[in-house]
């Protein structure tokens, strides 16, 4: 979304700078041996030191004062204020404030159309804007912060795991009113399994004046659950004030100043410790391979009657790592296994959700007449449906990072990069469930005027005639008193059956309806389920082939330069080689022990 040419500015040139210098002095030296498949990895590992975004997703209870203090952080407009529902946004810098929304189409196809950023919070709550997208020349969003407002508390909009799950750093935004409850606490143990790095913002300072007691009561609470979280007492109303106003006093008094500079220090500087950690990692594999044939080499140019020893020790490395490229591979065998098991651990935790709506959905149903407030009961199943799916999907794509952590330590070195499993698009659970039919109308609730009439003359008539009969021996006629009091009581009970009865028949329709929902939600969902696996499989297996390719490779290179150097012969070209492979190696030595020391100190 940033403007085509234009940079934003990089997390910590101090220590992402060097790296990038490293990389691009590796990237050299594997251009010189020729092993385009390193380059392509050091391509990808400079790509993500580079890049300078930090996704920030901030959630937080209702009327906690969230869309406020996003709109403080900012420095705009991008989250609506007035309690209207709301959507995920998403705020990332740009030269020029623009907006973009993002609409549920045809089958499921998202359309984007750009509309005037001042009136794009009018339609957020129309219902058929499912993400909005915001740029704006924010100092914040400029040193590479992406804001993704969630629209309330995991518990209350499902999309917010998903975008949790996307999040580089989660904001968790509360009232200073009173302190974490146990649900809430419970509520932030969760996310930490899904995003470690976690603030929490006390908001609404100037309304409590007990909020120090709230804050201190708060940090005992997280430390109780082993959650190291910040607590940080912050006032988005005061800050707008005393921006409009120019006042620094008052807005060092709300917090929020101090707020950034935390974010700044500590959620910066965590997201550069991944990238330095990653690089570094990636520097270290690169070197190990090509200083193989370059030692190989040098060894036997050094004593060629060695060969037979260094070939031999070459051919048994290249076996291990032929092995490695087989099925039978261990990583092999852990990643097919984890794969079908997060497969069907997923299929069953679906199932389960599901399961678990229709029981409590079969429960509403039979407590009265399913036909009132029909519209209302399908609106909030459609909604836990959306949250349960969500959560699924969550709970899978945690589990794929595990799965890709167990697959790493099954390669004999340590230190094996995994894959990068964060989701590119969250909060798309709508555009899933999409082509789900909605909620099917109850036809049996109809039941006029006419037809309650006839039904209680039939039930009269019988009444009538009967007792009739029986006065009529009596020598009463037949409508009197009596035979008109049977009818009109058998009439009312004939019309309360009839009323039972069809309550009884549209509960039955009710859970025929949601049944065949649930069929259908099961049927779509699963599909994009074992989708987003199989390519989640695919990327692990693609991504560990490659790098068990790439020291075959490094091991057949080892032996070409080993053999080549055995044939050449003695003089002024020999320790002309050697000393050009000494160079080489005290290059990549020093790139490696830079990169080493680059990793310790940002580890600190």
């Amino acid at each position: 979304m940033s403007a085509p040419g234009h940079q934003v500015a990089v997390k910590n040139t101090d220590a992402l700078g060097p790296l990038v210098e490293l990389l691009d002095r590796l990237l050299e030296l594997t251009h010189a041996s020729g092993r385009l498949d390193l380059t392509g990895r050091l391509g990808i590992a400079r790509a993500r030191l580079t890049d300078p975004r930090v996704r920030l997703v901030v959630v937080g209870e209702s009327r906690s004062g969230m869309s406020t203090l996003v709109n403080s952080l900012v420095g705009a407009a991008v989250s609506a204020t007035d309690g209207q529902a709301s959507v995920p946004v998403i705020a990332e810098y740009g030269p020029q404030a623009a907006a973009t929304l993002v609409k549920a189409g045809a089958g499921g196809a998202a359309q984007r159309t750009a509309v005037d950023p001042q009136s794009a919070l009018a339609e957020l709550g129309s219902g058929e804007v499912i993400r909005a997208e915001f740029t704006q020349p924010s100092p914040l969003l400029a040193e590479g912060f992406v804001v993704l407002d969630a629209p309330g508390s995991p518990e209350d909009s499902p999309a917010t795991w998903s975008l949790i799950a996307a999040a580089d750093a989660v904001l968790y935004v509360a009232d200073a009113r009173a302190p974490f409850t146990p649900a809430q606490i419970e509520q932030l143990e969760r996310i930490q399994q899904v995003c470690p790095t976690v603030v929490c913002v006390l908001n609404k300072i100037d309304q409590y004046p007990q909020w120090p007691q709230v804050q201190q009561h708060d940090r005992q609470l997280l430390d109780d659950a082993g959650l190291a979280f910040a607590v940080a007492p912050a006032s988005a109303r005061l800050h707008a004030h005393a921006t409009a106003n120019g006042d620094h006093r008052l807005d060092l008094e709300s917090g929020v100043p101090q707020l950034l500079d935390h974010l700044r220090a500590h959620v910066l500087g965590r997201a550069d410790a991944v990238a330095v950690a990653a690089a570094v990692r990636d520097i270290g594999l690169i070197t190990d391979h090509l200083s193989l044939a370059l030692r190989s080499e040098a060894e036997t140019l050094r004593d060629p009657r060695r060969l037979t020893v260094i070939t031999e020790q070459l051919r048994r490395t290249r076996e291990e790592a032929e092995q490695l490229r087989q099925r039978t591979a261990n990583w092999q065998v852990t990643l097919a296994d984890g794969a079908g098991e997060l497969m069907a651990d997923t299929e069953h935790d679906l199932r389960h959700r599901l399961r678990s709506l229709i029981r409590d959905a079969d429960a509403d149903i039979m407590k009265g007449d399913p036909v009132r407030g029909w519209n209302d009961f399908g609106a909030d199943l459609d909604a836990k449906i959306c949250e349960a799916v969500e959560e699924n999907f969550v709970i899978a794509h945690y589990r794929s990072v595990e799965l890709a952590e167990q697959v790493a330590a099954k390669f004999p070195e340590s230190g094996i990069p995994t894959p990068d499993l964060k989701l590119d698009n969250p909060g798309d659970v709508g555009a899933v469930l999409e082509p789900v039919a909605a909620l099917d109308k109850l036809d049996s609730a109809k039941l006029g005027i006419t037809a309650q009439v006839l039904t209680a003359l039939r039930g009269s008539y019988g009444g009538l005639l009967m007792v009739g009969l029986i006065t009529s021996l009596l020598h009463m006629s037949l409508v009197n008193w009596y035979s008109g009091g049977a009818a009109i009581l058998l009439g009312l009970n004939a019309l309360w059956d009839d009323r039972k009865a069809r309550r009884a028949r549209r509960q039955a329709e009710a859970k025929v309806a949601v049944a065949r929902l649930m069929d259908d939600v099961i049927f779509q969902v699963s599909k994009e389920s074992r989708y987003r696996l199989r390519s989640v499989q695919r990327s692990l297996r693609d991504h560990f082939t490659e790098i068990a390719t790439s020291t075959l490779r490094s091991v057949d290179a080892s032996l070409r330069a080993a053999e080549e150097a055995a044939t050449v012969g003695s003089g002024a070209g020999r320790e002309a080689r050697l000393t050009e492979i000494e160079r080489s190696l005290v290059r990549l030595r020093d790139i490696r022990e830079t990169a080493d020391g680059i990793g310790e100190r940002s580890s600190y």
